[in-house]
């Protein structure tokens, strides 16, 4: 047999390539700027390594309550993640495996949920939030975040859960396993990379939300990243290198759980593409 020669794409490439850089050069330019000091901002290249590199930006940034900040974001994101995960999981089990109308109907108006935006709620939200008594605590962007995200987590599960071959649940019930036994030992192992997709995508929608924290919390105390960068950006005014540090230092508990957690999350993107 000849080996089939292929001509290279140099167009694609060359695309490709400029494309890399069109992303990449914002990352630099954030990365080079927090490390400039603030002296020398104006007057040397934006694009340039810095002549005299620092973390001073990042003192400043971390003195001005910043940890605080973040770990109210840390608190908010893995509360909703988890409580997200189980519930999502427990209702597509049960949307799947049931065979009561009842079930279907839910699953419809789960669907229904994603027509929804969340702007057009806020004011019967921010009313509902106050007569609980959960107004400007870290449960008041909890709850509508969890509310907001199951439409499309459920939506995920239930189409990776109906992939699961029938014979599994099947030979399980023979050998006396009930639903909880079930979603336990054979649910929950082979849904992990759909539950890392939906999971990482849920954290970031959460971490980067803007709209619940500034409707829904007001003192400083529950101030979550978006908001602290808001008013980073207001208190840093002129010092550009300051609000870039808090941008690089508000991305790393997200880039860590990509790189934690890329292979389940690839796995969960690409499934179904070979049946």
């Amino acid at each position: 047999m000849t080996a089939v020669k292929t001509r290279p794409n140099i167009i694609g490439s060359f695309l490709a390539w400029a494309w890399l850089a069109v992303v990449l050069l914002p990352i630099y330019f954030i990365l080079v700027s927090s490390l400039r000091p603030q002296a020398v901002y104006y007057t040397e290249n934006p694009l340039s390594i810095p002549s005299e590199p620092t973390l001073g930006a990042y003192q400043r940034v971390l003195e001005n309550d910043f940890l605080r900040y973040f770990a109210n974001s840390v608190i908010v994101t893995l509360a909703t993640v988890a409580i997200l995960l189980a519930v999502s999981l427990m209702g597509s089990y049960v949307i799947v495996r049931s065979s009561s109308p009842a079930a279907r109907r839910i699953f419809t108006i789960f669907l229904l949920g994603l027509a929804i935006p969340m702007q057009a709620t806020i004011i019967p939200v921010y009313y509902l939030i106050v007569q609980l008594g959960l107004y400007d605590t870290l449960w008041a962007l909890i709850l509508p975040s969890v509310a907001f995200a199951i439409p499309i987590t459920v939506l995920i599960l239930v189409n990776f859960i109906r992939d699961v071959p029938k014979e599994l649940f099947e030979s399980m019930r023979v050998d006396g396993a009930g639903d909880w036994m079930i979603l336990w030992r054979l649910v929950l192992p082979l849904t992990k990379p759909a539950l890392m997709t939906v999971g990482i995508y849920d954290a970031l929608t959460v971490w980067n939300g803007f709209l619940f924290p500034l409707v829904l919390t007001q003192s400083a105390d529950m101030r979550v990243i978006p908001l602290s960068l808001w008013s980073f950006q207001g208190e840093f005014s002129t010092d550009i290198p300051a609000v870039l540090a808090a941008v690089v230092l508000s991305i790393l508990p997200l880039l860590a759980a990509y790189i934690v957690g890329r292979r389940q999350l690839v796995a969960g993107l690409t499934a179904g593409f070979g049946k």
